[in-house]
């Protein structure tokens, strides 16, 4: 009986491997976002002469949304991976970020709800830059949207300082 449970044990305790396909297939990702980044450089570079400041502004936030979307991507990969799959080895004199390690699952949980707050603050202030084109009840739902973000990133920060703050050294 013990054999059996041991190989259950071994299993379950393999099975987390599964997770590689998914974190290779949101890596894979990054290179939409890298294309797009570059779509969207060139086409503000085309049209910089033609474009209203209003305009420029939205472009700019369309690049800082990639940017803070394709952050949240490598912090996904990389806590993720070490916190539930395998540690990663990094090689001496290469580079590892300074956060990698340090977070769990709990302090990445909240960490990508700041980051879904900031992607939603950009997505509220390009609504309102370009309210002309938006009816202020599709507006009123954004920001319904938005502080719902907010107050469920409160809350989460709220409880996991009640629950595992003392448990962190």
């Amino acid at each position: 009986m013990r054999l059996i449970e041991r190989i259950i044990e071994q299993l379950i305790l393999a099975s987390r491997w599964l997770l590689v396909p998914v974190y290779l297939a949101l890596a894979a990702t990054l290179a939409v976002f890298g294309i797009k980044a570059v779509q969207e450089t060139i086409h503000l570079f085309e049209k910089v002469l033609i474009m209203s400041e209003v305009e420029i502004t939205l472009a700019v936030l369309a690049l800082i949304d990639l940017a803070l979307i394709a952050n949240l991507l490598v912090m996904v990969i990389l806590s993720g991976y070490e916190t539930f799959v395998s540690t990663l080895d990094v090689e001496e004199g290469q580079e590892k970020p300074s956060w990698l390690g340090k977070v769990d699952a709990a302090t990445l949980k909240i960490k990508l709800a700041v980051s879904i707050v900031a992607i939603s603050s950009i997505h509220l202030l390009r609504a309102f830059m370009n309210s002309g084109g938006i009816d202020e009840k599709e507006i009123l739902w954004l920001v319904i949207v938005h502080l719902t973000f907010v107050v469920s990133a409160l809350l989460m920060a709220v409880i996991d300082k009640i629950a595992f703050a003392q448990h962190r050294h």
